[in-house]
């Protein structure tokens, strides 16, 4: 019986890690797609840069990685299989939204599928519904913050350029954007990989090989690795969504993108609070794009990506209470 326990739990971080390298390529756009888009910046080299920083970003903090591994649920009301089942559930979702090229939310994903396998294993009760009412309000708030913040930083940044030639306004924010999206990939290194690091740390914890909740440093850097690797391989399906299709960019455009994101992430996670960056950096081009008019919006898209957003939480619950049975009945558990 140990011995499965124990292969079930190598199994769990190896979930969790394919899981971060995921994430990683998923929302490789999220960080770099409008410098591409507005020519910054080549893919190639917009990529080595967020795979790098990303790594950074995600060995500074351990606050997103706690309320994730303690505020859906407690370490005793959960087994390596419920873990198990809800990654898994959180990877088929996240592999369905990438094929079809739509920004779906990873946080999302993750909370939806361990919420689904709890329920499956314990029920209502053995979620931690104070803990979940934060997580989701701060989902749920972010992005009308970084539509709000990027509505307000393009209304003033054309304000205080108004009077400057275009070509001389193009060439400058081209530089700036580049040092805008190296910020935004540091911000999502230190909110993305911490969830992987939050849902290993309870997986530990369960089977007993820590007694506190606090993150190693091996699974620190696992995570942090995975992460980069992903990126590096690019998400290219969605990069074009984000870059292209929802919102035509300019230079001055994509870097007030960018510089909204990064705020609001590194905000909430300086206090712990997940956020989804797919959701925020849409957001902020939907306010960047609203100041220019209603028509720059690509509206049917804009209608997916919120269709998309709706459906993540129920549809990973849905997956690994599926996982969850299934597996339980192979192991006997």
């Amino acid at each position: 019986m140990l011995e499965m326990t124990l292969l079930v739990l190598i199994l769990v971080i190896a979930v969790a890690l394919v899981f971060d390298y995921i994430n990683g390529f998923n929302d490789t756009a999220n960080a770099i797609a409008t410098c591409v888009s507005t020519r910054a910046i080549s893919a190639r080299n917009a990529i080595i840069m967020a795979a790098v920083l990303n790594f950074v970003g995600a060995m500074v903090s351990t606050k997103v990685a706690a309320t994730i591994g303690q505020g859906i649920v407690g370490a005793k009301d959960v087994t390596q299989t419920v873990i198990l089942a809800g990654i898994s559930g959180a990877i088929i979702w996240g592999l369905i939204t990438w094929r079809f090229g739509i920004p779906s939310s990873s946080s999302h994903a993750l909370i939806g599928g361990i919420m689904g396998a709890v329920l499956a294993h314990a029920g209502f009760s053995a979620l931690h519904w104070h803990g979940l009412e934060k997580i989701i309000l701060a989902l749920i708030l972010t992005p009308i913050i970084s539509i709000i913040f990027g509505f307000i930083l393009m209304v003033m940044l054309l304000w205080i350029c108004r009077n400057h030639c275009p070509y001389f306004l193009n060439k400058l924010f081209r530089r700036l954007q580049i040092i805008s999206a190296a910020i935004m990939a540091f911000s999502h290194g230190t909110a993305d990989a911490q969830k992987s690091m939050g849902v290993i740390t309870l997986a530990l914890l369960s089977f007993g090989a820590i007694h506190s909740f606090k993150v190693p440093l091996i699974v620190m850097a696992a995570c942090a690795i995975a992460m980069s690797l992903g990126t590096a391989a690019g998400g290219w399906r969605i990069m074009k969504t984000v870059g292209k299709d929802f919102v035509k960019l300019q230079p001055i455009h994509g870097f007030c993108v960018q510089t909204a994101s990064a705020i609001v992430i590194l905000g909430a996670a300086a206090v712990g609070m997940p956020t989804s960056t797919s959701h925020i950096i849409t957001s902020s081009i939907l306010g960047v794009g609203l100041s220019k008019r209603l028509s720059a919006i690509n509206w049917k898209i804009a209608y997916h990506v919120v269709c998309a957003w709706g459906l993540t939480i129920p549809a990973a619950a849905l997956m690994s209470m599926i996982i969850y049975t299934l597996v339980s009945a192979t192991l006997g558990k």
